[in-house]
């Protein structure tokens, strides 16, 4: 089990099996959505990912088609991204409470990388996906 949640802690959630994909994206989208010179984010099974409080709180936007990114409507925290019909969802690895298990793998979209910000890790760099 690995706990998440929001800045105000009105969100609470709990993912309940392993986190796989995680990958730090450098997109526009991405970037303003965290504020941050990258997100950094893994894939949870939409039926291991529970609510434990404040999915009434939880503002989806559709940042591009397909792509709705929940975020607390309180304290403005990135929550969850949702994909469309997808089976799994995006988690802010940054929101979590515990140890995720998992370390980011790779940077991706790294052609739309913020110009302030080097990458010094040895990770592999995609100029867009793999998704």
């Amino acid at each position: 089990m690995i706990r998440g949640s929001c800045l105000c802690g009105g969100v609470k959630y709990q993912i309940n099996g392993a986190l796989s994909h995680a990958r730090n994206c450098h997109c526009t989208m991405c970037r303003k959505a965290q504020g941050a010179a990258f997100r950094s984010r893994a894939s949870a099974k939409a039926t291991e990912f529970e609510w434990l409080q404040g999915d009434s709180l939880v503002t989806f936007y559709e940042s591009s088609p397909g792509n709705f990114r929940g975020f607390c409507s309180v304290c403005g925290s990135p929550v969850v991204t949702k994909f469309g019909d997808a089976a799994y969802y995006g988690v802010p690895l940054g929101a979590l409470d515990d140890d995720p298990g998992v370390r980011p793998e790779l940077h991706v979209h790294v052609a739309n990388k913020a110009p302030w910000f080097t990458i010094t890790d040895d990770l592999p760099q995609f100029a867009a996906g793999p998704v």
